[in-house]
Protein backbone atom coordinates (compact mmCIF):
# COMPACT_ATOMS: atom_id res chain seq x y z
CA UNK A 1 0.00 0.00 0.00
CA UNK A 2 1.54 3.26 -1.06
CA UNK A 3 0.87 6.23 1.85
CA UNK A 4 1.73 10.04 1.29
CA UNK A 5 3.43 11.35 4.20
CA UNK A 6 1.09 14.48 5.97
CA UNK A 7 2.57 17.40 4.91
CA UNK A 8 2.52 15.64 1.11
CA UNK A 9 -0.87 15.52 1.91
CA UNK A 10 -1.48 19.15 2.58
CA UNK A 11 0.17 19.91 -1.08
CA UNK A 12 -3.53 19.78 -2.30
CA UNK A 13 -5.36 22.32 0.09
CA UNK A 14 -2.03 24.81 -0.50
CA UNK A 15 -2.77 24.64 -3.92
CA UNK A 16 -6.09 26.79 -3.12
CA UNK A 17 -4.80 28.58 -0.40
CA UNK A 18 -2.02 30.21 -2.45
CA UNK A 19 -4.39 31.20 -5.17
CA UNK A 20 -6.82 32.73 -2.07
CA UNK A 21 -4.30 33.74 -0.70
CA UNK A 22 -2.92 35.77 -3.88
CA UNK A 23 -6.23 36.63 -4.67
CA UNK A 24 -6.41 38.24 -1.71
CA UNK A 25 -3.42 40.29 -1.87
CA UNK A 26 -4.02 41.63 -5.36
CA UNK A 27 -7.75 42.65 -3.83
CA UNK A 28 -5.64 44.17 -1.34
CA UNK A 29 -3.20 46.19 -3.48
CA UNK A 30 -5.88 47.18 -6.06
CA UNK A 31 -7.75 48.44 -2.31
CA UNK A 32 -4.90 50.87 -1.11
CA UNK A 33 -4.75 52.31 -4.75
CA UNK A 34 -7.91 52.96 -4.57
CA UNK A 35 -9.06 53.64 -1.14
CA UNK A 36 -5.87 54.95 0.74
CA UNK A 37 -4.39 54.12 3.46
CA UNK A 38 -7.34 55.80 5.76
CA UNK A 39 -9.49 54.56 3.57
CA UNK A 40 -8.45 50.97 4.85
CA UNK A 41 -8.03 51.70 8.33
CA UNK A 42 -11.57 52.14 8.18
CA UNK A 43 -12.52 49.06 6.31
CA UNK A 44 -10.11 46.97 8.72
CA UNK A 45 -12.72 49.06 11.50
CA UNK A 46 -15.61 47.15 10.10
CA UNK A 47 -13.28 43.31 9.54
CA UNK A 48 -13.63 42.69 13.36
CA UNK A 49 -17.75 43.23 13.57
CA UNK A 50 -17.31 40.88 10.42
CA UNK A 51 -15.79 38.12 12.00
CA UNK A 52 -17.53 38.15 15.34
CA UNK A 53 -20.51 38.18 13.27
CA UNK A 54 -19.13 34.78 11.11
CA UNK A 55 -18.30 33.23 15.17
CA UNK A 56 -22.20 33.91 16.21
CA UNK A 57 -24.01 32.58 13.25
CA UNK A 58 -21.52 30.11 11.37
CA UNK A 59 -18.33 29.32 13.37
CA UNK A 60 -19.94 26.32 15.58
CA UNK A 61 -22.64 24.96 12.98
CA UNK A 62 -19.64 24.59 10.12
CA UNK A 63 -17.75 22.23 12.68
CA UNK A 64 -20.42 20.43 13.96
CA UNK A 65 -21.63 19.38 10.38
CA UNK A 66 -18.24 18.60 9.23
CA UNK A 67 -17.63 16.27 11.98
CA UNK A 68 -21.54 14.99 12.20
CA UNK A 69 -21.49 14.71 8.11
CA UNK A 70 -18.29 12.52 8.56
CA UNK A 71 -19.23 10.19 10.88
CA UNK A 72 -22.75 9.06 8.65
CA UNK A 73 -20.72 9.38 5.23
CA UNK A 74 -18.76 6.68 7.60
CA UNK A 75 -21.24 4.29 8.40
CA UNK A 76 -23.12 5.09 4.88
CA UNK A 77 -26.19 6.55 6.26
CA UNK A 78 -26.38 9.52 3.90
CA UNK A 79 -30.05 10.08 4.49
CA UNK A 80 -29.14 11.82 8.02
CA UNK A 81 -26.68 13.90 6.03
CA UNK A 82 -30.21 15.65 4.31
CA UNK A 83 -31.35 16.36 7.85
CA UNK A 84 -28.37 16.86 8.98
CA UNK A 85 -28.39 19.40 6.81
CA UNK A 86 -31.54 20.71 6.35
CA UNK A 87 -31.98 21.31 10.51
CA UNK A 88 -28.24 23.10 10.84
CA UNK A 89 -29.36 25.68 7.72
CA UNK A 90 -32.52 26.13 9.35
CA UNK A 91 -31.13 27.39 13.13
CA UNK A 92 -28.50 29.14 10.84
CA UNK A 93 -30.46 31.49 8.77
CA UNK A 94 -32.88 32.29 11.76
CA UNK A 95 -29.99 33.14 14.08
CA UNK A 96 -28.22 35.00 11.06
CA UNK A 97 -30.75 37.01 10.12
CA UNK A 98 -31.64 38.04 13.56
CA UNK A 99 -28.20 39.04 13.79
CA UNK A 100 -28.11 41.15 10.48
CA UNK A 101 -31.16 42.92 11.44
CA UNK A 102 -29.84 43.48 14.87
CA UNK A 103 -26.28 44.99 13.06
CA UNK A 104 -28.31 46.95 10.77
CA UNK A 105 -30.64 48.69 13.27
CA UNK A 106 -27.93 49.07 15.73
CA UNK A 107 -25.20 50.36 13.06
CA UNK A 108 -25.32 54.00 14.42
CA UNK A 109 -25.10 52.88 17.63
CA UNK A 110 -21.61 50.84 17.08
CA UNK A 111 -19.85 53.57 15.04
CA UNK A 112 -20.21 55.87 17.66
CA UNK A 113 -20.17 54.24 20.79
CA UNK A 114 -18.26 50.97 20.42
CA UNK A 115 -15.91 52.01 16.84
CA UNK A 116 -15.70 55.61 17.96
CA UNK A 117 -16.00 56.94 14.02
CA UNK A 118 -19.86 57.11 12.48
CA UNK A 119 -18.14 57.13 9.12
CA UNK A 120 -18.65 53.12 9.57
CA UNK A 121 -22.40 53.43 9.86
CA UNK A 122 -23.20 52.63 6.37
CA UNK A 123 -20.41 50.33 5.65
CA UNK A 124 -22.37 48.56 8.86
CA UNK A 125 -25.65 48.31 7.46
CA UNK A 126 -24.47 47.34 3.73
CA UNK A 127 -22.78 44.56 5.66
CA UNK A 128 -25.59 43.19 7.55
CA UNK A 129 -27.08 41.68 4.08
CA UNK A 130 -23.70 39.56 3.91
CA UNK A 131 -24.40 37.41 7.45
CA UNK A 132 -27.24 35.19 6.36
CA UNK A 133 -25.28 34.18 2.76
CA UNK A 134 -21.99 34.31 4.74
CA UNK A 135 -23.90 31.69 7.42
CA UNK A 136 -25.47 29.52 4.99
CA UNK A 137 -22.42 29.41 2.84
CA UNK A 138 -19.88 28.24 5.70
CA UNK A 139 -22.69 25.39 6.57
CA UNK A 140 -22.44 23.86 3.19
CA UNK A 141 -18.87 23.86 3.24
CA UNK A 142 -18.77 21.81 6.49
CA UNK A 143 -20.89 19.22 4.72
CA UNK A 144 -18.50 19.35 1.64
CA UNK A 145 -15.29 19.12 4.06
CA UNK A 146 -17.25 16.30 6.11
CA UNK A 147 -17.73 14.25 3.29
CA UNK A 148 -14.40 14.92 1.97
CA UNK A 149 -15.05 16.94 -0.81
CA UNK A 150 -12.30 19.47 -0.70
CA UNK A 151 -12.86 20.89 -3.93
CA UNK A 152 -15.86 22.86 -4.23
CA UNK A 153 -14.81 24.55 -0.86
CA UNK A 154 -11.69 25.57 -2.50
CA UNK A 155 -13.39 26.62 -5.41
CA UNK A 156 -16.21 28.77 -3.81
CA UNK A 157 -13.34 30.69 -2.00
CA UNK A 158 -11.84 31.56 -5.20
CA UNK A 159 -14.49 32.88 -6.48
CA UNK A 160 -15.29 34.59 -3.81
CA UNK A 161 -12.07 36.22 -4.26
CA UNK A 162 -12.81 37.39 -7.96
CA UNK A 163 -16.30 39.42 -7.00
CA UNK A 164 -14.66 41.13 -4.22
CA UNK A 165 -12.14 42.26 -6.32
CA UNK A 166 -14.80 42.97 -9.70
CA UNK A 167 -16.77 44.81 -7.08
CA UNK A 168 -14.15 47.32 -5.80
CA UNK A 169 -12.71 47.19 -9.58
CA UNK A 170 -16.57 48.83 -10.87
CA UNK A 171 -17.62 50.18 -7.59
CA UNK A 172 -14.11 52.14 -6.30
CA UNK A 173 -14.15 54.57 -9.28
CA UNK A 174 -18.03 55.57 -8.47
CA UNK A 175 -18.06 55.93 -4.85
CA UNK A 176 -14.37 56.78 -3.42
CA UNK A 177 -14.74 60.12 -4.38
CA UNK A 178 -17.62 60.87 -2.66
CA UNK A 179 -14.93 60.38 0.67
CA UNK A 180 -13.86 57.37 3.36
CA UNK A 181 -17.07 56.37 4.18
CA UNK A 182 -18.10 55.32 0.93
CA UNK A 183 -15.02 54.41 0.11
CA UNK A 184 -14.98 51.67 3.11
CA UNK A 185 -18.40 51.23 1.33
CA UNK A 186 -17.30 50.23 -1.56
CA UNK A 187 -14.70 47.45 0.11
CA UNK A 188 -18.00 46.01 1.68
CA UNK A 189 -19.86 46.01 -1.49
CA UNK A 190 -17.65 43.49 -2.12
CA UNK A 191 -17.54 41.43 0.61
CA UNK A 192 -21.52 41.23 0.27
CA UNK A 193 -21.40 40.23 -3.26
CA UNK A 194 -18.53 37.82 -3.00
CA UNK A 195 -20.44 36.29 -0.03
CA UNK A 196 -23.48 36.06 -2.14
CA UNK A 197 -21.66 34.32 -5.13
CA UNK A 198 -20.29 32.42 -3.13
CA UNK A 199 -23.00 30.95 -1.35
CA UNK A 200 -25.13 30.48 -4.70
CA UNK A 201 -22.41 28.08 -6.28
CA UNK A 202 -21.85 25.93 -2.95
CA UNK A 203 -25.80 25.62 -2.92
CA UNK A 204 -25.57 24.31 -6.68
CA UNK A 205 -23.26 21.96 -6.18
CA UNK A 206 -24.72 20.90 -3.27
CA UNK A 207 -28.12 20.35 -4.85
CA UNK A 208 -26.09 18.51 -7.37
CA UNK A 209 -23.86 16.26 -4.99
CA UNK A 210 -26.96 15.17 -3.10
CA UNK A 211 -29.11 14.14 -5.92
CA UNK A 212 -26.11 12.42 -7.43
CA UNK A 213 -24.43 10.89 -4.02
CA UNK A 214 -27.84 10.27 -2.03
CA UNK A 215 -30.43 9.12 -3.62
CA UNK A 216 -33.14 7.18 -1.82
CA UNK A 217 -31.38 7.23 1.20
CA UNK A 218 -33.28 6.21 4.36
CA UNK A 219 -33.43 8.12 7.66
CA UNK A 220 -32.19 5.70 10.17
CA UNK A 221 -32.32 8.58 13.16
CA UNK A 222 -35.25 10.76 14.68
CA UNK A 223 -35.15 14.25 12.99
CA UNK A 224 -35.74 15.51 16.55
CA UNK A 225 -32.52 13.36 17.73
CA UNK A 226 -30.18 15.12 15.16
CA UNK A 227 -31.88 18.58 16.02
CA UNK A 228 -30.48 18.18 19.56
CA UNK A 229 -27.23 16.63 19.19
CA UNK A 230 -26.80 19.86 16.31
CA UNK A 231 -27.29 22.06 19.77
CA UNK A 232 -25.45 20.82 22.17
CA UNK A 233 -22.59 20.29 19.85
CA UNK A 234 -22.33 23.65 17.73
CA UNK A 235 -24.14 26.22 20.86
CA UNK A 236 -20.75 25.32 23.15
CA UNK A 237 -18.34 25.82 20.14
CA UNK A 238 -20.30 29.03 19.41
CA UNK A 239 -19.74 30.41 22.06
CA UNK A 240 -16.33 29.66 22.68
CA UNK A 241 -15.70 31.12 19.46
CA UNK A 242 -18.10 33.89 20.01
CA UNK A 243 -15.47 34.74 23.09
CA UNK A 244 -12.23 34.95 20.80
CA UNK A 245 -13.67 36.95 18.19
CA UNK A 246 -14.86 39.39 21.02
CA UNK A 247 -11.37 39.64 22.55
CA UNK A 248 -10.00 39.72 18.71
CA UNK A 249 -12.43 42.75 18.25
CA UNK A 250 -11.90 44.70 21.49
CA UNK A 251 -7.92 44.49 20.15
CA UNK A 252 -8.40 45.99 16.72
CA UNK A 253 -10.96 48.62 17.84
CA UNK A 254 -8.65 49.78 20.72
CA UNK A 255 -5.89 49.88 18.41
CA UNK A 256 -6.35 53.49 16.31
CA UNK A 257 -8.09 54.47 19.60
CA UNK A 258 -5.13 54.38 21.64
CA UNK A 259 -2.81 55.48 18.88
CA UNK A 260 -4.85 58.71 18.53
CA UNK A 261 -3.39 59.61 22.22
CA UNK A 262 0.42 58.66 20.78
CA UNK A 263 1.81 62.40 20.57
CA UNK A 264 4.41 61.33 17.35
CA UNK A 265 0.94 59.59 15.55
CA UNK A 266 -0.36 62.10 13.07
CA UNK A 267 -3.06 59.85 11.26
CA UNK A 268 -4.15 56.77 13.68
CA UNK A 269 -6.57 55.45 11.59
CA UNK A 270 -4.17 55.70 8.70
CA UNK A 271 -1.11 53.79 10.43
CA UNK A 272 -4.01 51.29 11.62
CA UNK A 273 -4.86 50.65 8.19
CA UNK A 274 -0.89 50.19 6.90
CA UNK A 275 -0.01 47.70 9.97
CA UNK A 276 -3.56 45.23 9.87
CA UNK A 277 -4.59 45.87 6.55
CA UNK A 278 -0.89 45.75 4.70
CA UNK A 279 2.06 44.97 6.83
CA UNK A 280 0.35 42.20 8.96
CA UNK A 281 -0.95 40.41 6.02
CA UNK A 282 2.19 40.34 4.04
CA UNK A 283 4.30 38.81 6.98
CA UNK A 284 1.49 36.00 7.22
CA UNK A 285 1.42 35.03 3.52
CA UNK A 286 4.19 32.66 3.01
CA UNK A 287 2.14 30.62 5.63
CA UNK A 288 -0.31 29.48 3.68
CA UNK A 289 1.64 26.12 3.40
CA UNK A 290 2.01 25.66 7.00
CA UNK A 291 -1.65 26.49 7.54
CA UNK A 292 -2.68 23.74 5.41
CA UNK A 293 -0.45 21.32 6.94
CA UNK A 294 -2.29 22.20 10.13
CA UNK A 295 -5.41 21.47 8.80
CA UNK A 296 -3.96 17.88 7.39
CA UNK A 297 -2.27 17.17 10.95
CA UNK A 298 -5.42 17.60 12.72
CA UNK A 299 -7.38 14.26 11.29
CA UNK A 300 -3.77 12.39 11.12
CA UNK A 301 -2.69 12.92 14.69
CA UNK A 302 -6.45 12.35 15.58
CA UNK A 303 -5.92 8.59 14.03
CA UNK A 304 -2.97 7.90 15.47
CA UNK A 305 -4.02 8.98 19.16
CA UNK A 306 -6.71 6.00 18.49
CA UNK A 307 -4.86 3.70 17.26
CA UNK A 308 -2.05 4.39 19.90
CA UNK A 309 0.92 4.88 17.64
CA UNK A 310 3.64 6.83 18.78
CA UNK A 311 3.71 10.00 16.43
CA UNK A 312 6.94 11.56 17.92
CA UNK A 313 8.70 11.51 14.84
CA UNK A 314 5.96 12.89 12.54
CA UNK A 315 5.38 16.05 15.16
CA UNK A 316 9.12 16.70 15.39
CA UNK A 317 9.70 17.06 11.99
CA UNK A 318 6.61 19.18 11.51
CA UNK A 319 7.67 21.73 14.14
CA UNK A 320 11.28 21.78 12.77
CA UNK A 321 10.45 22.15 8.96
CA UNK A 322 8.09 25.01 10.51
CA UNK A 323 10.74 26.78 12.44
CA UNK A 324 13.28 26.88 9.90
CA UNK A 325 10.38 28.10 7.24
CA UNK A 326 9.81 30.89 9.67
CA UNK A 327 13.17 31.77 10.61
CA UNK A 328 13.71 31.67 6.33
CA UNK A 329 10.91 33.91 6.02
CA UNK A 330 11.84 36.58 8.52
CA UNK A 331 15.63 36.93 6.85
CA UNK A 332 13.42 37.40 3.84
CA UNK A 333 11.71 40.01 5.32
CA UNK A 334 14.15 41.25 7.83
CA UNK A 335 16.75 42.06 4.13
CA UNK A 336 14.54 43.42 1.91
CA UNK A 337 11.83 45.18 3.64
CA UNK A 338 11.47 48.35 1.74
CA UNK A 339 12.00 46.23 -1.63
CA UNK A 340 9.06 44.18 -1.19
CA UNK A 341 6.81 46.73 0.13
CA UNK A 342 7.72 48.72 -3.29
CA UNK A 343 7.06 45.57 -4.95
CA UNK A 344 3.54 44.87 -4.00
CA UNK A 345 2.25 48.26 -2.34
CA UNK A 346 4.61 50.81 -3.98
CA UNK A 347 4.93 52.01 -0.80
CA UNK A 348 9.05 52.08 0.69
CA UNK A 349 7.88 53.81 3.81
CA UNK A 350 5.91 50.61 5.22
CA UNK A 351 9.38 48.95 4.96
CA UNK A 352 10.32 49.96 8.26
CA UNK A 353 7.43 48.40 10.21
CA UNK A 354 7.51 44.83 8.05
CA UNK A 355 10.91 45.00 8.80
CA UNK A 356 9.69 44.81 12.38
CA UNK A 357 7.29 42.56 12.37
CA UNK A 358 9.46 40.14 10.34
CA UNK A 359 10.47 39.03 14.14
CA UNK A 360 7.06 37.80 14.42
CA UNK A 361 6.95 35.58 11.65
CA UNK A 362 8.92 32.43 13.42
CA UNK A 363 6.50 32.56 16.47
CA UNK A 364 3.24 33.12 13.95
CA UNK A 365 4.21 30.00 12.21
CA UNK A 366 5.01 28.00 15.03
CA UNK A 367 1.56 28.66 16.59
CA UNK A 368 -0.15 27.70 12.86
CA UNK A 369 1.62 24.19 13.04
CA UNK A 370 1.28 23.67 17.13
CA UNK A 371 -2.41 24.83 16.83
CA UNK A 372 -3.06 22.07 14.42
CA UNK A 373 -0.97 19.25 16.51
CA UNK A 374 -3.08 20.29 19.72
CA UNK A 375 -6.25 20.00 18.32
CA UNK A 376 -5.23 16.47 16.50
CA UNK A 377 -4.58 15.28 20.14
CA UNK A 378 -8.07 17.16 21.46
CA UNK A 379 -6.43 20.34 23.48
CA UNK A 380 -9.90 22.50 21.86
CA UNK A 381 -10.24 23.85 25.61
CA UNK A 382 -6.53 24.63 25.96
CA UNK A 383 -6.31 26.42 22.60
CA UNK A 384 -9.41 28.65 24.08
CA UNK A 385 -7.47 29.18 26.97
CA UNK A 386 -4.31 30.28 25.15
CA UNK A 387 -6.58 32.41 22.64
CA UNK A 388 -7.88 34.09 25.97
CA UNK A 389 -4.49 34.71 27.36
CA UNK A 390 -2.95 36.26 24.06
CA UNK A 391 -5.72 38.88 23.33
CA UNK A 392 -4.98 39.72 26.79
CA UNK A 393 -1.87 40.48 26.97
CA UNK A 394 -2.22 42.60 23.70
CA UNK A 395 -5.00 44.61 25.30
CA UNK A 396 -2.80 45.23 28.01
CA UNK A 397 -0.29 46.59 25.67
CA UNK A 398 -2.72 48.49 23.75
CA UNK A 399 -4.25 49.93 26.34
CA UNK A 400 -1.44 50.73 28.47
CA UNK A 401 1.11 50.81 25.95
CA UNK A 402 0.56 52.31 22.81
CA UNK A 403 -0.13 55.63 24.01
CA UNK A 404 3.35 56.04 25.17
CA UNK A 405 5.09 54.19 22.74
CA UNK A 406 2.76 54.19 19.64
CA UNK A 407 2.90 51.03 17.03
CA UNK A 408 6.29 49.75 18.71
CA UNK A 409 4.17 48.91 21.86
CA UNK A 410 1.45 46.57 19.93
CA UNK A 411 4.27 44.59 18.07
CA UNK A 412 6.35 44.15 21.57
CA UNK A 413 2.55 43.02 22.43
CA UNK A 414 1.85 40.59 19.43
CA UNK A 415 5.74 39.34 20.32
CA UNK A 416 5.18 38.97 23.70
CA UNK A 417 2.17 36.43 23.63
CA UNK A 418 3.95 34.69 20.94
CA UNK A 419 6.47 33.61 22.82
CA UNK A 420 4.18 32.84 25.74
CA UNK A 421 1.89 30.76 23.89
CA UNK A 422 4.66 29.00 22.00
CA UNK A 423 6.44 28.08 25.18
CA UNK A 424 3.19 27.01 26.99
CA UNK A 425 2.28 24.70 23.89
CA UNK A 426 5.57 23.12 23.86
CA UNK A 427 5.20 22.61 27.18
CA UNK A 428 1.55 20.94 26.76
CA UNK A 429 2.96 19.06 23.74
CA UNK A 430 5.94 17.57 25.29
CA UNK A 431 3.80 16.33 28.30
CA UNK A 432 1.79 14.51 25.54
CA UNK A 433 4.34 13.49 23.26
CA UNK A 434 7.75 12.09 23.33
CA UNK A 435 9.37 15.20 21.26
CA UNK A 436 12.72 14.62 19.35
CA UNK A 437 13.61 18.11 19.78
CA UNK A 438 17.06 19.84 20.44
CA UNK A 439 17.12 23.36 21.18
CA UNK A 440 20.94 23.80 19.53
CA UNK A 441 19.91 22.11 16.79
CA UNK A 442 16.53 23.24 15.42
CA UNK A 443 16.45 26.90 16.96
CA UNK A 444 20.36 28.23 17.35
CA UNK A 445 21.55 26.74 14.00
CA UNK A 446 18.64 28.05 11.58
CA UNK A 447 19.49 31.46 13.20
CA UNK A 448 22.94 30.82 12.68
CA UNK A 449 22.29 29.98 8.94
CA UNK A 450 19.93 32.56 8.45
CA UNK A 451 22.30 35.79 9.56
CA UNK A 452 24.99 33.89 7.48
CA UNK A 453 22.80 33.90 4.36
CA UNK A 454 21.74 36.83 4.93
CA UNK A 455 25.13 38.48 5.05
CA UNK A 456 26.15 36.68 2.40
CA UNK A 457 23.07 38.52 0.50
CA UNK A 458 23.38 41.58 1.27
CA UNK A 459 27.24 41.56 0.19
CA UNK A 460 25.99 40.34 -3.18
CA UNK A 461 23.24 42.87 -3.26
CA UNK A 462 26.27 45.71 -2.47
CA UNK A 463 28.41 44.67 -5.63
CA UNK A 464 25.80 44.35 -8.46
CA UNK A 465 23.19 47.18 -10.04
CA UNK A 466 20.03 47.54 -8.72
CA UNK A 467 16.69 46.27 -10.34
CA UNK A 468 13.48 44.48 -10.28
CA UNK A 469 15.11 41.55 -12.15
CA UNK A 470 18.43 41.59 -9.47
CA UNK A 471 15.56 41.82 -6.39
CA UNK A 472 14.10 38.34 -7.69
CA UNK A 473 17.24 36.86 -8.10
CA UNK A 474 18.45 37.93 -4.78
CA UNK A 475 15.70 36.67 -2.48
CA UNK A 476 16.09 33.02 -4.72
CA UNK A 477 20.09 33.22 -3.54
CA UNK A 478 18.93 34.24 -0.11
CA UNK A 479 16.64 30.97 0.40
CA UNK A 480 19.19 28.40 -1.49
CA UNK A 481 21.87 29.79 0.79
CA UNK A 482 20.30 29.83 3.71
CA UNK A 483 19.08 25.95 3.13
CA UNK A 484 22.35 25.40 1.80
CA UNK A 485 23.66 26.36 5.18
CA UNK A 486 21.30 24.33 6.50
CA UNK A 487 22.50 21.31 5.49
CA UNK A 488 26.01 21.94 5.66
CA UNK A 489 24.92 22.42 9.53
CA UNK A 490 23.25 19.07 9.67
CA UNK A 491 19.74 21.09 10.34
CA UNK A 492 18.39 19.33 7.35
CA UNK A 493 18.64 16.81 5.02
CA UNK A 494 17.81 15.13 1.80
CA UNK A 495 16.31 12.34 3.89
CA UNK A 496 14.04 15.06 5.88
CA UNK A 497 13.06 16.11 1.70
CA UNK A 498 11.96 12.68 1.49
CA UNK A 499 10.08 12.56 4.22
CA UNK A 500 8.58 15.54 3.57
CA UNK A 501 7.90 15.53 -0.03
CA UNK A 502 7.39 12.01 -1.43
CA UNK A 503 5.10 9.15 -0.75
CA UNK A 504 6.04 5.82 1.29
CA UNK A 505 5.86 2.58 0.81
CA UNK A 506 3.55 0.98 3.11
CA UNK A 507 2.79 -2.54 3.88
CA UNK A 508 -0.62 -2.94 4.42
CA UNK A 509 -0.01 -4.13 8.43
CA UNK A 510 1.64 -0.78 8.84
CA UNK A 511 -0.75 1.95 6.80
CA UNK A 512 -2.01 3.03 10.18
CA UNK A 513 1.19 5.13 10.52
CA UNK A 514 1.92 8.35 10.52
Amino acid sequence: MQKTSVIAGALTLTASGIAVRILGFFYRIYMVNAIGDEGMGLFQLIMPVYMLMWSITASGFTTTISKMTSQENARQTWGNIRVIMRKSLEMCLVISIISALILFLLSGFLSVNVLKDARTEIPLKALAFAIPFMSAGSCIRGCFFGMQESRIPAISQIIEQIVRLSALFVFAPILVEKGLTYAALCAVIGIVAGETISFIYVFFYYIKFSKKHFPGSKITRKPSKISSEIRKMAFPLTLTRITASSLAAAENILIPQRLSLYSGETDPLASYGRLTGMAMPLIQLPSSFLTALAISLVPAVSKAKAVQKNISKTISRALIFTIITGIGAAAVFAVFPKEICVVIYNQRDLGALVMKLAFCAPFIYLQITLSGILNGLGNQLFLFKLSVISSVINVFFIYFLVPQFGVNAFIAGVLVSLCICSGLSLGKLNSQTQLKFSLPKNIAKPLLCAAASSLVTKCVQNIIPASRFAFFGLIIFLIISYFGFLMALGVFSFKDIKFIFFSQKKNPASSADI
